[in-house]
């Protein structure tokens, strides 16, 4: 490990000089947070000594934990064999070329080409003008809009940002008034009196209404995630994805599956359109694709499109200093092979998520809990004051954030979202990691109990 310096010069230097992502800027300058310093497995480690289970895999994206030594290996022999070179002007490496073609080999079969990027949030960026160059070559240059639903989360540019949900986000900054957006999926959140099954339809069919409202002519795409994540994995009804396939497979509209979390194992699947039986035309992918090792992200874009754009002609005026990077496309590399040989996306999906889901459902009956959700390796736990009328905890979401640190202070890394802990743990994860992590959080929802007075 390299020398680290003390945690209190650490943590001022932090405090002076970092600015921070989503964050109250003003609030960690007086107060700072946690310095991490080292990892390895599924365990993170911080300047004060304290060692954490993180149950977030970093922010979705080590799927396999902190001890990948291949993907670093890889990493350190293309710096030094060629550290950088760009693709534009007739040019490739080769790392860039080997991804792309395994690529194509893990996706469904009718996506052979992909357009690299940086991160999600510069993917999705580039989806939308994909979206509007396909449109464009097939003389619809009317269609221009985009539908996306609330509480989504498809990056934070401004493009990203306006094509996201995230109310927060659009209270900051005036999105893009090409994309509007229709209700999402969370049941236990916004379904009322109906079951989960109506509700699922009635959400689905608000994208066939949104569509006839602004005009079939004119709408180009509807963009989702599989499962919303950073919303507070949000799991839909059975009924949902079957109907928003059926609208999309009807109307004259592209489908983006945001694959930037669910890619890569995280639902059972190598996807979670796969999963869920969808048939997108476009699927953003970022953080998994390298371990969250470096970054790369990128989309596949489906063959609809492709031939379109391959055989129209004409510059796609696009592109990404360090798009198709050789270092992080040769992390690429090394991570599907690594998923490949191993074969750890099936026994995850076979043994570990399981596991998870079950030890999960024990705290079903816990009496701050109103509702556990989740699929495959990642899942939610909706806190409320009263089961019977969802009553939540606090205002604010402040009971969660209550259970959140608790549950950090006793070595758990876990989320919250709105009135969720979110949990997200590396497909890696033993099944005696699990144990540790599920009976963690339950120490943190019976503190968060006493804190509140429920019994």
């Amino acid at each position: 490990m390299n020398h680290v310096a003390d945690a209190t010069t650490l943590r001022q230097h932090d405090r002076s000089h970092h600015l921070h992502p989503f964050t109250d800027l003003r609030d960690y300058a007086a107060h700072g947070g946690r310095i991490v310093t080292h990892a390895e497995h599924i365990y993170i480690h911080d300047a004060e000594g304290n060692r954490m289970l993180d149950g977030m895999s970093g922010l979705w994206c080590c799927n396999l934990g902190y001890s990948q030594h291949q993907i670093v290996e890889a990493i350190y022999r293309q710096l030094q064999e060629l550290p950088y070179y760009n693709n534009f002007f007739r040019c490739a490496n080769q790392p860039a070329v080997e991804l792309a073609t395994l690529l194509a080999e893990v996706t469904p079969a009718d996506f052979n080409h992909v357009f690299f990027t940086n991160s999600g949030s510069e993917a999705n960026d580039t989806n939308i003008r994909l979206v509007h160059r396909y449109y464009d070559l097939l003389g619809k240059p009317e269609k221009k809009l985009f539908i996306s639903r609330k509480n989504a989360y498809h990056g934070s540019t401004i493009a990203a940002g306006s094509l996201g949900g995230m109310k927060a986000m659009h209270d900051q900054v005036r999105g893009l008034d090409y994309v509007h957006h229709i209700n999402q999926p969370h049941w236990f959140a916004e379904g009322g009196d109906l079951s989960p099954e109506d509700f699922g339809l009635k959400v689905a069919r608000e994208l066939e209404q949104k569509i006839d409202e602004l005009g079939e002519d004119r709408v180009a795409a509807f963009i989702a995630e599989p499962v919303q994540g950073a919303g507070g994995v949000i799991i839909p009804p059975d009924s949902y994805w079957p109907e928003i396939q059926r609208i999309c497979d009807e109307r004259d509209i592209l489908f983006i599956a945001d694959e930037v979390i669910c890619g890569f194992g995280r639902t059972g699947e190598w996807f979670g359109s796969q999963t869920y039986g969808l048939k997108p035309h476009l699927m953003t992918f970022a953080k998994a694709i390298t371990n969250g090792y470096i970054p790369l992200g990128g989309v596949m874009v489906g063959d609809q499109v492709a031939e379109v754009l391959l055989s129209q002609g004409g510059e796609f005026a696009h592109g990404l200093t360090y798009s198709g990077h050789p270092a992080a496309c040769a992390a690429g590399i090394a991570t599907l092979q690594t998923l490949r040989e191993t074969d750890i996306i099936a026994q995850a999906a076979a043994q570990i998520a399981p596991h998870l889901q079950s030890r999960l459902r024990e705290l079903a009956d816990h009496p701050v809990v109103g509702e556990v959700r989740g699929r495959g390796m990642f899942a939610a736990v909706e806190l409320v004051r009263d089961k019977g009328s969802r009553e939540r905890l606090a205002p604010e979401s402040q009971g969660a954030v209550y259970c959140r640190d608790r549950a950090n202070s006793n070595g758990l890394m876990v989320r919250q979202t709105g009135d969720a802990m979110i949990m997200a743990p590396p497909l890696v994860s033993r099944r005696e990691e699990i144990d540790e992590l599920v009976d963690k959080l339950h120490q943190a929802l019976d503190e968060t109990a006493r804190h509140y007075g429920v019994n």
